[in-house]
């Protein structure tokens, strides 16, 4: 059923998309989609905070060169600059907001708010609020979004697919409502704000992680999809099998906290001079490594030489939730595993999130704008999403109108058993966790490729074609994220950043290009 036509319509309610509401809304009437689901996103879980240049004894060369260390030979340099150059910016227009950033009153601090170091950065240079930075940003931006008279929100829709009209522009979304019912948006921009694909994996730092859809989304116009071979792992998730996902963040590293076998012997140090504030890809190797070397599950983050005094200034959240699994961190050293965490790859964008489908953006995890390259360094996300959306907003005010045309709408697939649904998920976060993780050998990338084609066409066969389903029609777009992830592993005859690949472990061409790949590459 077709609904009014929309200005700009905005999916995804995360810091990228709030923010990119915010600021376009004082132009353009915007359409905000945004199922309450989102609260349980990797925005609101974030903790360590957002990188920029602050402090007057830190400089944007540095965080530059910083930026394209941890890429691994793989950042394209202008965005690297575009991002770090307008990093203090989006940070003030935070402050005008009223975020409430942890003030650094110690005696002789050069900047008024607490910076602290993670790993990557040669410098104090991540601003933040205590360790839930995410839920202090979204709970601030979001309060500001419900009052703006231009900004209509729904939270009561679920995109499943884009509408593309017969010059193959970008019109809109299709949605259902919380009947199932399809429901047309028609739109003159659509912005993705959609998340990542940690979900692809079976461990996440997230409770709910997006799987990909919105890249998925977007492919199935046309747009180039880039890098997703780099899916970044965070080194510390806390190891608790029977509880909900929960990310320790890099800042207890940064300021301290060391990491430990199950024998309470260190191991970093070894590995590289940086030790624990090596780039993360280093560290989630090294404890991969040294938990298959000790056969164990998990190894250990310690802050117990810390004090108590430090461990509650600096991360309550983590010391009042490790409290509630019945850890005293105080007393006892952390457990923790890696798992899935953000994608580096997605949606090819430019400067100001356009895909290469014409009024199709994509800010936040769901695009690829070549900051992260093969790697990225900790709390530049949260800084890609300010100035990305900030950015994008700035082009979609000044933006020209085409006149709607007839959009068809895209095609779903038929419902399937819950049982159904949720069996085939587990066996394709199986395959990926197995196959397509932290390292990646031909064999299993292989394996992967094959599993992965079989078990799409079981699903063809299962759930046919017909009325559009949201869970399924989920499934249908990760499935599809999964298997162009593995074609890119297996692409890719290299190891570099995050994509390590111990049958071909050097870096091969000394001038790396990014991957690019389309839906058609798996016909």
């Amino acid at each position: 059923m077709p609904h009014a036509n929309h200005d700009v319509l905005i999916i995804g309610g995360g810091v990228a998309g709030l923010v990119l509401a915010l600021e376009v809304a004082d132009q353009r009437g915007v359409t905000l989609l945004r199922p309450a689901s989102d609260d349980r996103g990797a925005s609101r879980w974030a903790q360590g905070g957002i990188a920029a240049v602050l402090s007057p004894s830190d400089h944007i060369e540095a965080h530059i060169q910083d930026t394209l260390v941890a890429g691994d030979g793989l950042c394209d340099e202008a965005a690297v600059r575009f991002t770090v150059e307008q990093g203090p910016a989006a940070i003030q227009w935070l402050l005008g907001l009223g975020v409430p950033f942890t003030r650094d009153a110690s005696p002789g601090a050069d900047y008024p708010y607490h910076l602290t170091r993670e790993g990557g950065h040669g410098a104090r240079r991540i601003i933040h609020a205590a360790d839930a930075t995410g839920r202090a940003l979204m709970d601030t931006l979001k309060a500001h979004v419900a009052a703006h008279p231009a900004i209509h929100i729904r939270d009561d829709l679920t995109a499943i697919g884009l509408l593309q009209d017969d010059a193959g522009r970008c019109r809109g979304a299709r949605c259902l409502d919380t009947d199932g019912q399809p429901i047309d948006l028609p739109a003159h921009d659509t912005v993705l704000a959609t998340g990542g694909a940690s979900g692809l994996y079976r461990h996440t730092t997230s409770p709910q992680p997006a799987s990909g859809e919105g890249m998925l989304m977007a492919a199935e116009l046309g747009a180039t999809l880039m890098n997703l071979e780099f899916q970044q792992f965070h080194p510390t998730c806390l190891y608790d099998p029977q509880g909900t996902p929960f990310l320790i963040s890099e800042a207890v590293r940064g300021e301290g906290g060391r990491l430990l076998n199950i024998h309470g012997e260190r191991f970093m140090p070894a590995i590289d001079p940086r030790a624990e504030l090596a780039p993360r890809d280093v560290v989630a190797r090294a404890i991969d490594a040294e938990m298959q070397r000790t056969a164990s599950e998990h190894v250990f983050l310690d802050v117990r030489h810390l004090g108590e005094a430090a461990i509650r200034e600096h991360f309550p959240t983590i010391y009042a939730h490790c409290a509630g699994r019945g850890i005293d961190i105080v007393k006892a050293p952390i457990p923790v595993v890696p798992a899935a965490h953000y994608s580096c790859g997605g949606v090819a964008t430019d400067q100001h999130g356009a895909t290469d489908v014409a009024h199709l953006f994509a800010v936040g995890e769901v695009a690829c704008t070549g900051l992260h390259g093969a790697n990225r360094m900790a709390s530049n996300s949260l800084l890609e999403c300010l100035v990305f959306a900030r950015s994008c907003a700035a082009m979609l005010q000044d933006a020209s109108r085409v006149p709607l045309v007839s959009a068809p709408a895209t095609r779903a697939r038929a419902e399937a058993t819950p049982a159904a649904l949720a069996e085939w998920r587990e066996r394709m976060r199986g395959v990926m966790s197995a196959r397509v993780a932290i390292v990646r050998r031909d064999a299993g990338l292989a394996e992967a490729a094959e599993t992965l084609a079989e078990l799409q066409q079981e699903i063809v066969e299962v759930a046919g074609r017909g009325q559009p389903a949201a869970e399924l029609t989920s499934l249908w777009h990760s499935l599809r994220l999964a298997r162009l992830t593995v074609a890119s592993a297996r692409a890719r005859r290299e190891s570099r950043g995050l994509h390590y690949n111990p049958d071909c472990p050097h870096h091969g061409d000394p001038l790396p290009r990014p991957s690019r790949i389309r839906l058609s590459d798996l016909d």
